[in-house]
């Protein structure tokens, strides 16, 4: 049977966001580590960057421990509401491809500039050659 947690939106997580009142949010989960900032290998100050948002790419980044997650569970004080988490966009193939035509049609367009100053060059320096 599931463990039944408490679920939070991510605006709460983020109203407990000082010293003596820190939340931090992992991977869908959120943790109260207010207790545990002083003690933090890392430094209080690591954490208090990331309190009250997602901090999951951080706390990958760090590399922390199989010891150091589970201490982490300790401090779970529950989960982001699933209702409240941002959806990803789907981009249908019509949009993914808009972006290279539009590069195309801006390359096409302004192919005259580069043209003209190669062009200039090639005058000036056949020019400066001449006179010598």
């Amino acid at each position: 049977m599931p463990t039944l947690t408490k679920l939070y939106s991510m605006q709460e997580a983020s109203e407990h966001n000082s010293a003596g009142d820190c939340w931090i949010v992992v991977d869908g989960k959120v943790y109260d580590v207010s207790s545990y900032l002083e003690e933090h290998p890392g430094g209080d100050d690591v954490i208090l960057q990331v309190t009250g948002k997602d901090a999951t790419d951080e706390f990958e980044d760090a590399g922390h421990s199989k010891s150091a997650r589970e201490l982490m569970e300790t401090f779970c004080v529950g989960e982001l509401d699933p209702s409240d988490i941002p959806q990803l966009e789907v981009v249908s193939e019509k949009q993914k491809s808009y972006i290279p035509e539009k590069l195309v049609d801006l390359s096409k367009q302004y192919w005259a500039a580069p043209v003209a100053v190669v062009g200039i060059s090639v005058v000036v320096t056949f020019l400066y050659l001449r006179n010598k």
